[in-house]
């Protein structure tokens, strides 16, 4: 069963720091690109980056810098490592398998997803 569960979020103050992971489970993330997505209330869900099969990222501009994407294929866990947190980054945040030429997913198979709420 196709399956991703994200974790790792919380409430932090702005200039914080996160680390979201994502537990893929019904397929390997070694062979497929992988995103990250978030969604703030009353706004339609937006990416934040991608990650390649061999590891290359990019990222939305808004994140650009702040964000790092990274992968255990090992354990077939997504990672997003959050620095210097606005509050603009409050949402709800997801992984599920991407475009790998385009911020945008490949499937719509999304998880529950996994809080995060970034303070003034």
């Amino acid at each position: 069963q196709v399956q991703q569960v994200e974790s790792g979020g919380g409430s932090v103050q702005a200039g914080g720091s996160l680390r979201l992971s994502c537990a893929a489970s019904g397929y390997s993330i070694s062979t497929i690109c992988m995103g990250w997505f978030r969604q703030a209330p009353g706004k339609e869900r937006e990416a934040v980056g991608i990650i390649g099969i061999l590891g290359s990222t990019r990222y939305a501009d808004s994140v650009k810098g702040r964000f790092a994407i990274s992968k255990d294929n090992a354990k077939n866990t997504l990672y997003l490592q959050m620095n210097s947190l606005k509050p603009e980054d409050t949402g709800m945040y997801y992984c599920v398998r991407s475009s790998c030429g385009a911020l945008t997913p490949r499937f719509n198979d999304w998880g529950q997803g996994t809080q995060v709420t970034v303070s003034s």
